[in-house]
């Protein structure tokens, strides 16, 4: 009864370790998003003030950057650290690849937001620039698929 016990535990850590990479990158997705959409609000605002054209496609795209990085956790969750969870003796090293990959991909995803706010902020002012933000989002962007790739091959 108590081996049972100490699997089912095991089992179940293992699943939050797992939940744990996505909900982190989650979070850090929904930071990166905030900034970043607090900002396309904003330039809008100027563009509406000055009755300037308000790009919107491009301060969508901007916005929007940083959710890539929760499919990144979702597929780190699934293709590896669910299949990890299910041996219970593996719990301690699904919560720490959980902790240390959605702690990784959230941070980039935060950070893509702080990038994308300041590219929203920059194109809606000057009408210019739009590749160059995207090459700077792509790079961060980078980080999190490095992330994603390491773990689901070496963990």
């Amino acid at each position: 009864m108590e081996q049972a016990a100490a699997d089912a535990m095991g089992l179940a850590l293992g699943k939050i370790g797992a939940a744990l990479a996505l909900a982190i990158s989650a979070l850090g997705s929904c930071l990166g998003i905030g900034a970043a959409g607090q900002a396309a609000v904003g330039a809008w605002k100027k563009c509406f003030a000055q009755n300037k054209p308000a790009p919107f496609v491009q301060l969508v795209v901007c916005v929007g950057a940083p959710i890539t990085q929760t499919f990144y956790s979702l597929i780190v969750m699934t293709v590896k650290l669910l299949p990890m969870a299910a041996t219970a003796a593996n719990y301690p090293a699904t919560i720490a690849w959980g902790l240390l990959g959605g702690s990784a991909i959230g941070l980039s995803a935060w950070m893509q937001g702080l990038i994308a706010a300041a590219a929203a902020d920059a194109f809606a002012e000057t009408g210019q620039g739009f590749t160059n933000y995207l090459l700077a989002l792509g790079i961060i962007e980078s980080v999190a698929i490095f992330v994603m790739v390491f773990i689901v091959v070496f963990a």
